[in-house]
């Protein structure tokens, strides 16, 4: 089977946890010993979130203020190679000496027009009080939104269009390569005015970006890994129920929230209706499970309805 296996930046560095590489690498072995025990007889590709990291980045460049903060396309673009970095090196110690990988650096195309321009929603960064954040907003052009009794900047999250490596992506494939790729979302790029294209100041969907991903590959499955085991319905209350199976139609009106499940649930639905194969959100810790059809929320169009654990 081809599958692409996209894994969340909370999974590879836990809530609450110190941003230490220690940490990273503990859990991107969690990560690496669960893809280890797929990749014999399949193809695989690797997608990663990257929000702690590029925000780990960004605290540290507010640090430091005799230079501009490097954009948002450069931190992406940073954190793509040390991630897929730990992966490769970690993946390597679990596979045969001979086992090939790449990490690619993968730039992804947005419209201009897309409507998440008008109305920035993701936060990046530290936090400032109401007068640095405002003081911030005019010298810079950015756009603030309030965190708490804090305030942060705030950046676009348009739809991912076209990825531009997906070539190199399928001949690494073709040889048998592991590829890592489309870290974060991928960088961010648009065409301007004058034709040539350039990064944006804007963070694409991780999950949505695997989904195109996987759809543009052909891929068989797409594993959306997380730090919970399955989609939920009433989560945190008496009555939460996990979703075993699910028609992407259904699953749709159960109303995920935007900041959490929504966007893994929207990828899903995306994939399974696309190319009549399955999508399947879980727990970084079943992949194997997750892969032999025992573990996750399974989305596809090949059954109605919805089933729960």
């Amino acid at each position: 089977m081809r599958i692409v296996v996209a894994l969340g930046g909370n999974a590879l560095l836990r809530r609450g946890q110190p941003m230490t590489a220690e940490n990273q690498r503990e859990n991107i072995r969690t990560a690496t010993a669960q893809i280890a025990r797929i990749a014999p007889g399949n193809e695989l590709v690797v997608a990663h979130g990257n929000g702690p990291q590029v925000g780990l980045l960004s605290l540290q460049a507010a640090a430091y203020t005799a230079v501009s903060p490097y954009p948002l396309d450069v931190l992406g673009a940073e954190t793509e190679g040390m991630i897929g970095y730990m992966i490769e090196q970690e993946l390597g110690n679990l596979l045969p000496p001979d086992a090939p990988f790449a990490t690619l650096l993968t730039q992804v195309e947005v419209d201009p027009k897309d409507p998440a321009f008008q109305n920035p929603t993701k936060p990046i960064g530290p936090v400032y009080s109401e007068s640095e954040a405002k003081s911030l907003a005019a010298e810079k052009g950015w756009n603030i939104a309030p965190d708490g009794d804090k305030f942060r900047r705030v950046v676009a999250s348009p739809k991912p269009k076209r990825i531009f490596e997906i070539r190199p992506i399928k001949w690494l494939l073709e040889k048998g390569t592991i590829v890592i790729c489309a870290g974060g979302g991928g960088i961010p790029t648009m065409y301007g005015e004058d034709g040539k294209l350039k990064g944006i100041e804007a963070v694409i969907d991780k999950d949505l970006a695997s989904s195109l991903l996987a759809q543009q590959l052909n891929s068989d499955l797409l594993v959306i890994a997380t730090d919970v085991n399955a989609a939920f319905i009433d989560w945190g209350k008496p009555t939460q129920k996990g979703i075993a199976q699910a028609h992407p139609d259904e699953l749709e009106k159960l109303g995920f929230a935007s900041g959490s499940m929504g966007p893994k649930v929207e990828a899903a639905c995306e994939f399974a209706r696309k190319t009549g194969k399955t999508a399947v959100i879980g727990a970084l810790a079943d992949i194997e499970a997750i892969v032999q059809g025992k573990a996750g929320t399974r989305v596809s169009t090949e059954k109605s309805g919805i089933t729960y654990f």
